[in-house]
């Protein structure tokens, strides 16, 4: 160690030099809540943000407890400030492969090695081709009831039947309010969903959605392709979600239905590699996404540690017997 270094090799100025103890790759809930946790375990921590969180076009973020109604940015910002005060390094970029062995490939030619890696590169929504649906899209048309439900309550919803969830979507939306409407559009309701959907008070709107009708940058209602408009004030739907999972599948990690497996602490089957927050659980919210990274980290350290100590107890033991 020289003066320019500390014990862990790290370099004053914030700097890595050789091999980091962890590359997070993905700076949202997930990536900096472990991120800060290894950097209060003085592990050697970068984190890679490509710049595009899913949540981005919504204003609030809501269900964190102690942060309900936060500005989504305004937390990232928050995180980036807390996991600096520990040495933890945030660099701008897109990873375009994880070679075996823990080589982290960016776009641009910048190689990190790694001990470990754990990646929380999220997910995209899927919308389905309406017009106005985009322009609305974390607006007044929303996706999560829990997330987004309370702020348009007692309001005149609109359910776009877009998904296989969908039909759910619009029975749990009654909590919120009592003037619900479905709108099948292209998806066929079994008898069943209808039965359901009429017993528990939600109306169904037949025939194709043609657009959402928008006046003063605001949802004012739903036209279907026959011309009648119902007029509604927030819409929700459900969109394809599809996991930013390219990483992982080209390390031949495992995968069920689509998405990466792992275990409760998010390990892939690749030994070295986990994995936390919508990139393998389309349901984590942004609390439950910060959890993730929080057992990754836990657990990555755990597994340093048992290295440390195994390499130390041979470095040991072929010091003995060179003593001896």
């Amino acid at each position: 160690m020289n003066d320019q270094q500390d014990r862990h090799g790290r370099s004053r100025n914030g700097d890595f030099d050789g091999i980091h103890d962890v590359v997070v790759i993905g700076a949202g809930a997930a990536g900096l809540n472990a991120a800060l946790l290894l950097g209060r375990a003085r592990r050697k921590v970068v984190v890679i943000d490509a710049g595009t969180p899913r949540n981005a076009p919504a204003a609030h973020m809501q269900g964190f407890l102690s942060r309900d109604g936060l500005p989504p940015k305004t937390l990232l910002d928050l995180g980036r400030a807390e996991i600096a005060r520990y040495g933890v390094r945030i660099l701008q970029g897109r990873v375009e492969e994880i070679d075996h062995g823990y080589y982290v490939r960016m776009a641009g030619g910048v190689v990190l090695k790694a001990r470990r890696i754990l990646v929380a590169t999220g997910l995209r929504d899927e919308l389905p081709d309406i017009p106005g649906v985009r322009e609305r899209w974390g607006k007044d048309l929303l996706n999560c009831p829990y997330c987004h439900a309370y702020e348009v309550r007692d309001q005149p919803l609109a359910v776009l039947g877009t998904h296989p969830g969908s039909v759910h979507q619009a029975l749990l939306l009654r909590q919120w309010s009592d003037d619900v409407v479905f709108f099948p559009h292209t998806m066929g309701p079994t008898a069943q969903d209808r039965e359901q959907l009429t017993a528990h008070g939600v109306r169904l709107a037949e025939g194709e959605v043609e657009r959402l009708v928008v006046e003063g940058d605001r949802l004012r209602g739903v036209e279907l392709a026959d011309g009648r408009v119902f007029p509604r004030t927030a819409a929700f739907l459900f969109p394809r979600m599809v996991p930013h999972d390219a990483l992982l599948t080209g390390l031949g990690c495992d995968t069920d239905g689509g998405w990466v497996v792992t275990d409760r602490t998010g390990l892939t089957s690749v030994p070295g590699v986990w994995a936390a927050g919508n990139v393998v659980d389309s349901r984590a919210q942004v609390i439950t996404a910060a959890g993730m990274g929080s057992a990754a980290a836990f657990a990555i350290n755990t597994d340093l540690l048992h290295e440390d100590v195994d390499r130390a107890v041979e470095h040991h033991r072929l010091t003995a017997t060179a003593a001896g």
